[in-house]
């Protein structure tokens, strides 16, 4: 009982907090901002960078990796540009005004590095601010990024309403609400994306997504994450969004609603919010809505074909693979009794070591799933991969 008291209390300055986001991004106006016709810009130097906000309707493309000795680093980029604050994020709608970047942005598989940004009193922090609908970002990765801002905080985008892909991120990332180690709030497509930065914050905290109203698929985390409220491995807060053919690895800390691959799964205006065909391996510590997987399931929540195998502490409403299940529905799902030190959940089925890594416990449970000679041998035929006997279900496309 003491979990559900804690998980509603918060939730009411949750449900405030997430009405803002969602006022802030959903529609994000441009207050007026008539700018001329974008160019196109080919992007060598940060000078060049620097020269999409002017341009955010254009199609931009990355020829070459930015660092710290690429020109325009010291007066942009560095931790010295712009009277200490480093970067400036491109296209920032604040309180759902200003310019929002809706052009394209191709990477073409560089990277841009040694990103510098300290702006914690700031919001909408990242290399870009936010993302319109029609907004693309992809092929690119930010990497050895010092990023620090406030509300909504990401390494590639702060925030996201059209589509981020093939993307990924490293470093380390810092805020107080929304924040993610790739995007900070996210209500598009985040796809075959991931981050492996170490990742602070308060509420809605997440090794690649902060807060979900989207979409994410074929995607991962690593890095470790820290925070108050609403953490998790993956997603930290995801409410009428989906998290698909994911997973997550990296150890979790936090206070309420904290899971190894999403913090909690809140019930948004479709009334469903799902999770499936994903796991976490990473160890989970928290106090209340503690899960291996997920922290906290609300009402017509669903988790479905996923795995968790961490370790798992917690004072009160603690589960192998859920924490707290809120009337929310959690299928042919299992968790390790014996690495996660957790004999119950609140949803799920309990197996041991040797069960979760044989593939009679998956195929029995309908998963799609085969077995392969070794790990680094793959069937993409099947959504997941196991090596029989050796180890736990893996999905057939990751890394």
């Amino acid at each position: 009982m003491l979990g559900k008291l804690t998980c509603y209390a918060t939730k009411l300055g949750i449900f405030l907090t997430v009405a803002a986001l969602i006022a802030g991004m959903a529609g994000c106006g441009d207050g007026g901002y008539n700018p001329p016709p974008s160019k196109n810009l080919e992007i060598r130097t940060w000078y060049d960078l620097d020269a999409v906000r002017d341009n955010l309707a254009g199609n931009h493309t990355l020829l070459n990796d930015l660092n710290s000795t690429t020109p325009g680093y010291e007066e942009l980029a560095s931790p010295t540009a712009n009277a200490g604050k480093g970067w400036e994020p491109v296209g920032r709608s604040i309180g759902g005004h200003g310019p929002i970047f809706t052009g394209t942005f191709d990477g073409q598989g560089h990277e841009i590095r040694d990103l510098f940004i300290s702006r914690p009193d700031e919001d909408a922090v990242g290399l870009f601010g936010d993302v319109g609908q029609e907004g693309v970002i992809e092929n690119i990765g930010v990497v050895n990024v010092t990023v620090t801002g406030r509300y909504s905080v990401g390494a590639l985008a702060a925030g996201v309403e059209g589509t981020l892909g093939r993307s990924y991120s490293s470093g380390s990332i810092a805020g107080d609400r929304g924040v993610g180690g790739l995007v900070g709030d996210n209500f598009g497509t985040v796809s075959n994306s991931y981050s492996t930065g170490s990742i602070t914050g308060d509420y809605f905290v997440g090794g690649l997504v902060g807060y979900d109203f989207g979409t994410v698929s074929n995607s991962y985390s690593t890095g470790s994450i820290t925070g108050d409220y609403f953490v998790g491995g993956l997603v930290g807060l995801k409410e009428a969004a989906s998290v698909s053919n994911s997973y997550s690895t990296g150890n979790v800390t936090g206070n309420s609603c904290v899971g190894g691959l999403v913090g909690a799964n809140l019930v948004g205006p479709n009334e469903e919010s799902g999770v499936t065909n994903s796991y976490s391996t990473g160890d989970v510590t928290g106090n209340v809505a503690v899960g291996g997987l997920v922290g906290d399931n609300q009402v017509d929540g669903d988790v479905s074909n996923s795995h968790s195998t961490g370790s798992v502490t917690g004072v009160d409403n603690v589960g192998g693979l859920v924490g707290l299940n809120e009337e929310g529905t959690v299928s042919n799902s299992f968790w390790d009794t014996e690495t996660s030190g957790q004999a119950s959940s609140d949803g799920g089925t309990g197996k041991n070591t040797t069960e979760m890594q044989d593939i009679a416990t998956f195929t029995g449970a309908g998963w799609n799933i085969i077995g392969v000679a070794n790990p680094g041998t793959r069937n993409p035929v099947y959504i997941w991969n196991i090596v029989d006997g050796v180890t736990y279900p893996f999905l057939s496309w990751q890394v």
